[in-house]
């Protein structure tokens, strides 16, 4: 399908009539960011169900969201418009990139902006279970005074399992040894370790070691539940569970299951396979009333400080999609990094990744009459993405041809 931008006749949009959606309370300082280069936001404090993202999408060119909104295949053949979706988070599992792909619309995330955020929780919660601070604050609410060591321990001397090392793992691990941790890690992808952290040959064996584990494992469907019975069971007796990165890697039940029977000591759970879609909606869980739990509303990554970064980064890599076409840290097509342009038009070319697409819009460029400054292809498995510098003297008619070079997904013209 192929997504001209613009009126009848016309390759390029007015900033200021481009339209942006950010859904679910993104900071103002993306709003700022965007509306400062000249683009009309638009905002709304909550998640939109598929029914009512879908009645919202038309005539939208970018749409911001967070970890609720679901950007579905109906929502994007629905969008008429849309050119780039923002995740407002690390998470990308609520978005079809397949279907993003097919459809031309880039995919753009803040992967690394609220790291920090997140390990601090990790660590402070870890503190609080290994001092059994929920009990005994919740006694102390009721009135009760039990000041003993008993069950009361110090980070200092004991094993931390990381499973899953990338950008939070990792800096969690080198946060623990200073801490006085030893750092046991396992991850499926190939890791530098860091500090003295060493790498563990499987989940099993970092389970039988960890006096604590911490899960900071992807989305992907494959990951649903890595921790369930079995797992539970091979863990040190009376170890805590962390879990501050997907709700679904953790069967819920079986994790009751292990608190409740004190086969581990405690848990931190930010994170569920079924959340509230808003905080006048109630939450339930097995996990509610049970033993040296933490509980948590999906906070990792919100702080304050936090949320300014990642507003600010991920409308960033937005601006510098819109105005010359560089994907850098796009998630679903080619990464290309691209640097201003002067005396000259860009053209930005997604399309199938099929044989004979370059040299079919190189002949239809040139059938327009237009002179090649610069050039570049990337391409990965399913999309390529051809970005031209041409010169400024052309008919903006005669560029019409380039719509019809077979496998476009979509065309657009900058400057």
């Amino acid at each position: 399908m192929l997504h001209a931008e613009g009126e009848t006749g016309r390759w390029s949009y007015p900033r200021s009539r481009m339209r942006i959606l950010l859904l679910e309370n993104i900071h103002p300082a993306a709003v700022q960011r965007l509306e400062d280069a000249g683009y009309t936001v638009e905002t709304a404090k909550g998640a939109l169900g598929e029914d009512e993202l879908i009645a919202r999408i038309k005539g939208v060119h970018v749409l911001g969201i967070r970890s609720k909104t679901m950007v579905t295949e109906r929502v994007l053949q629905a969008a008429d418009r849309l050119m780039a979706v923002a995740a407002f988070c690390i998470g990308v599992n609520q978005i079809d990139l397949a279907a993003a792909s097919d459809h031309g619309v880039a995919v753009f995330n803040a992967p690394y902006s609220n790291t920090r955020s997140v390990v601090e929780l990790a660590i402070g919660v870890m503190i609080n279970l290994m001092r059994d601070v929920p009990d005994k604050s919740a006694a102390m609410h009721r009135g009760e005074w039990n000041k003993s060591a008993t069950g009361s321990r110090e980070l200092r001397g004991k094993t931390l399992g990381i499973v899953g090392y990338g950008a939070i793992g990792s800096q969690l691990s080198v946060l623990a040894e200073n801490l006085g941790m030893r750092v046991i890690f396992h991850d499926l992808t190939e890791r530098l370790a860091l500090g003295n952290a060493r790498r563990m040959p499987s989940l099993d064996a970092l389970l039988a070691e960890s006096d604590v584990v911490t899960l900071h494992v992807d989305g992907r469907a494959d990951n649903a539940n890595v921790m369930g019975a079995a797992q539970f069971a091979r863990m040190k007796p009376g170890a805590l569970l962390l879990n501050l990165s997907r709700g679904h890697i953790v069967d819920i039940g079986a994790m009751a299951q292990a608190l409740g029977s004190g086969r581990i000591g405690g848990a931190a759970v930010d994170v569920f396979p079924d959340e509230p879609a808003t905080n006048a909606d109630p939450f339930d869980s097995p996990l509610r009333g049970l033993k040296n739990v933490i509980l948590t509303p999906h906070i990792g990554g919100s702080t304050e400080e936090a949320q300014e970064a990642i507003g600010e980064f991920a409308a960033d890599r937005l601006l510098a999609y819109l105005n010359r076409g560089d994907t850098t840290f796009c998630v679903n097509l080619p990464n290309v990094q691209l640097a201003e342009v002067s005396s000259a038009h860009r053209i930005l070319h997604i399309h199938r990744n099929q044989p004979g697409v370059l040299a079919d819009l190189n002949r239809a460029i040139a059938g327009a009459g237009l002179n090649i400054l610069g050039q570049h292809l990337k391409t990965d498995e399913r999309t390529g993405y051809v970005i031209t510098d041409v010169d400024r003297n052309y008919d903006p008619e005669a560029v019409q041809s380039l719509r019809a070079v077979d496998g476009t997904l979509r065309f657009r013209m900058l400057y």
